[in-house]
């Protein structure tokens, strides 16, 4: 970019300038810190970034254009000046028919995709009358124990007309089951169905805990879902590598990245295993980060993220289509950054962190609601959440061009330490056996919680300023209302459910689930028999309790 005559003229240039500008003033006046980091990683942010920081990038080989490797600058030639990102809140009520009408609402007033919560007892693939179940029921998001609360969620929603993300890992086949059953009593083609299972289960073991089978199995079925899909649905993005709960569990941006990426080559090595081709469903594959409140620091991470899953799928697996290096991804603004304190300011966070998924090339967004720190969101600020994202996507200008902050020589800078320090973190998941092997040796779950340790530290200590909660308090807060799910409700739930095995053909029912349990035992794919039993209303919990009685339940402790 510059020529070693440049480089050596803005050196002289830079010691000067501290010479004479910059010491007079440090001498009288100072800095507010005597070291600046980045958010979360660490790392010095200097005073100062100029040409000499980025001396050895290469425009071609490490930003290049849009749409091209290694995709720094975006996976698309146009971005978002040809369609914007999806914009794609999070929903799901405690019951059926509130996601229908909470989904219905979204779509009136401009939401351009549908994102689906489940509640605890359907992400652990239990029934809402399971014992395991009981003061669960739709309180984290909706309960789906039959193809019949599917149905009622999509009622009036034609599903060749929107896309829909289902946060499900552990059950996600039975959930794209219904999903699709439901477009087939629509007379949907499914190759029209869009949208993305999570169907993350390494991340589980790592942050969230809703696992259910040991991970052989549990790899299994992801493989088999790859296959079925790219026959199916072949525009169904078959998973999202999770980042985002990674991050949320403490980790560092570039932990997110590394430990992200890592779950990713295990998923595509899998797949190879079973015997796929890469090219054959490397392309359905997709992301999902986080994104927090150091604007700068977030852009940088989606760069470095995207270059880096470029160069990885690239120098391992040896693609022969370009799609199957690309990183697509979706972005959640960060939970674990809103305060119940002062919870107005949420606002403020979630557009800054918006701003920043924008920036860095997102192809879709949920936007969090002020209120989440407390419960589930209210109509109000849903409505407030997507208004962020709408007002961003017309009235801001970011999204007018691609990759504005290319070539700052900060942002830049950072892409690169940040692609480095991640990489070097695979280089030492490779060299403890794989991240398979790291998780069973709980080394990836130290290294966020050390961070997570760290980072609450600073935060007691008034080092970490959090505005509203240890700096800038009010004695009063103000009432706020939030949303609740009443025991009622959950009867409820309980009721629908017995009036579905009341209705069925409970012969039709344990002749699926037989059907399953032998393709279970077998080398078969296990997707078309957990379609035919959904749509004989086979429930959630009979189908992965079918599978249960073959692959067991994962312990913790247990090997990986």
């Amino acid at each position: 970019m510059f020529d070693q005559e440049d480089l050596e003229a803005i050196r002289e240039g830079r010691t000067a300038w501290e010479e004479e500008t910059l010491e007079p003033v440090l001498d009288r006046f100072g800095e507010r810190r005597e070291t600046f980091e980045t958010d979360t990683g660490g790392q010095e942010v200097q005073r100062l970034y100029t040409p000499g920081d980025v001396a050895d990038l290469d425009y071609a080989e490490d930003v290049g254009f849009p749409g091209e490797a290694p995709y720094t600058r975006g996976v698309y030639p146009t971005m978002h000046r040809g369609r914007l990102w999806t914009m794609r809140q999070y929903a799901g009520m405690g019951t059926a028919e509130e996601t229908n009408e909470r989904f219905h609402y979204l779509l009136e007033e401009g939401q351009t995709g549908l994102s689906m919560a489940f509640d605890l007892p359907t992400q652990m693939g239990h029934d809402s009358d399971d014992r395991m179940a009981a003061g669960e029921v739709g309180k984290a998001g909706v309960a789906i124990d039959s193809l019949s609360d599917m149905e009622t969620v999509f009622a009036g929603i034609p599903l060749d007309e929107v896309s829909t993300s289902m946060t499900i890992n552990a059950p996600a086949s039975v959930l794209l089951a219904m999903y699709i059953a439901v477009g087939d009593k629509q007379g949907v083609d499914r190759a029209n169905l869009r949208g993305t299972i999570q169907n993350d289960v390494l991340k589980e073991y790592i942050a969230r805990n809703t696992y259910i089978y040991p991970p052989e199995p549990s790899m299994r079925i992801i493989t088999d879902i790859f296959a079925f899909c790219a026959e199916e649905t072949p525009n169904f993005n078959t998973i999202s590598i999770s980042g985002y709960h990674i991050r949320e569990a403490g980790s560092t941006a570039a932990q997110e990245i590394a430990f992200t990426l890592a779950d990713g080559i295990e998923y595509v090595r899998a797949a190879i295993d079973a015997g796929q081709d890469v090219d054959e469903f490397a392309p359905q594959l997709s992301f999902f980060f986080n994104a927090h409140n150091n604007i700068l620091e977030e852009v940088a991470k989606f760069r470095a993220a995207r270059r880096l899953w470029a160069r990885i799928v690239d120098e391992r697996f040896d693609p022969d289509d370009p799609d199957s290096t690309q990183l697509k991804f979706h972005t959640q603004t960060a939970g674990s950054t809103l305060t119940a304190q002062q919870v107005e300011n949420n606002v403020v966070r979630v557009a800054y962190q918006a701003l920043a998924a924008v920036l860095g090339g997102t192809q879709s967004l949920h936007t969090n609601g002020k209120d989440e720190a407390l419960s589930l969101p209210t109509e109000q600020s849903v409505r407030t959440a997507l208004r962020t994202q709408q007002i961003l996507a017309h009235e801001s200008g970011a999204a007018d061009t691609i990759d504005p902050l290319a070539g700052s020589y900060y942002v830049e800078r950072l892409t690169d330490d940040l692609e480095a320090e991640a990489r070097a973190l695979i280089e030492e998941i490779d060299e403890r056996g794989g991240m398979r092997q790291a998780i069973e040796d709980q080394w990836v779950q130290r290294q966020i919680q050390d961070t997570a340790y760290e980072r609450q530290q600073e935060i007691e200590a008034g080092e970490r300023v959090i505005v509203g909660v240890n700096e800038f308090q009010v004695d009063e807060e103000e009432h706020v209302d939030i949303e609740e799910v009443s025991e009622a409700e959950q009867q409820k739930q309980a009721e629908r459910l017995a009036a579905v095995r009341g209705e069925r053909d409970d012969e039709a029912v344990e002749a699926k689930l037989a059907a399953l349990r032998e393709v279970a035992r077998s080398d078969e794919n296990l997707m078309p028999a957990i379609v035919d039993a959904v749509k004989v209303y086979a429930t959630t919990g009979e189908i992965c309790d079918a599978m249960r009685d073959v692959f067991g339940e994962y312990e913790p402790g247990q090997a990986l």
